[in-house]
């Protein structure tokens, strides 16, 4: 029988770094994408003949969600669900203006989340018919150490990290396994304005000497949904060249 996984926010980073890398070790990949259309293509055209559909759905709006998940299930079964969209705003939690909170607060959420929330809720109906299916949630660092100016980022990928934690204990006896990857810096996050100005600062506390790649993460993300972790669930597990332990 063959294995097909849904990976939100395939179009590029650590995303499309999963998607290739399961679409390599012999699954079918179903690609999502928010808005970048051009980019998903572009892992579709990489994936091959492992592609397995192009959804485009705005995770800001949980309801979409549950329309992703929809479109992916009628064109085939899934054994697999990676969660990986997300958003990253800074604010300042006693300086911003009461609307900014607002907004940030909801759209982070919302993303972050929410919608990984809804998606796990019907996965796991999915799954338990078929006998079974894996779940990995991509959280964060920040989700276990907190971060000045990411308050609301990191209390979504605290929620993130511990809903995997109680989903991995409901389900295990229903073999449902569920994981996370808490990356640090990833070269992705390259991406931030005035980011090349830290960069020293940040490999400064990164005793491997380097910020993961993309590839990095993937490598755990491959690890943990294949068969060598079947006796693992539960955990999130840490990629951030030896600069944080809890």
């Amino acid at each position: 029988m063959g294995r097909r996984v849904l990976v939100t926010g395939s179009s590029r980073g650590i995303g499309q770094a999963i998607a290739l890398r399961l679409g390599q070790q012999g699954w079918d990949v179903a690609v999502h994408y928010t808005q970048d259309r051009a980019s998903a293509e572009e892992t579709v055209r990489l994936l091959g003949p492992r592609a397995s559909g192009l959804y485009g759905h705005d995770l800001v709006d949980p309801a979409s969600a549950q329309r992703l998940w929809a479109a992916a299930t009628a064109d085939g079964s899934l054994q697999a669900l990676v969660n990986n969209a997300g958003i990253y705003r800074q604010i300042q939690f006693a300086d911003s203006g009461e609307e900014e909170f607002e907004a940030n607060f909801r759209h982070t959420f919302a993303v972050n989340f929410e919608s990984p929330l809804r998606l796990c809720r019907a996965a796991v109906q999915h799954f338990l018919p078929q006998g079974g299916g894996k779940i990995l949630n991509v959280a964060s660092r920040v989700g276990f150490r907190g971060e000045s100016g990411a308050s609301l980022y990191a209390a979504s990928k605290a929620a993130l990290i511990n809903l995997t934690r109680s989903l991995a204990v409901e389900l295990g006896r229903r073999n449902i396994q569920v994981f996370g990857i808490a990356p640090g810096w990833v070269e992705t996050a390259m991406a931030r304005e005035g980011m090349e100005q830290r960069l020293p600062d940040i490999l400064r506390d990164i005793p491997l000497g380097r910020m993961a790649s993309p590839d990095d993460c993937a490598a755990a993300a491959n690890f943990l949904l294949g068969d060598d972790a079947s006796y693992m669930s539960g955990i999130t597990v840490d990629i951030n060249g030896a600069s944080y332990f809890h």
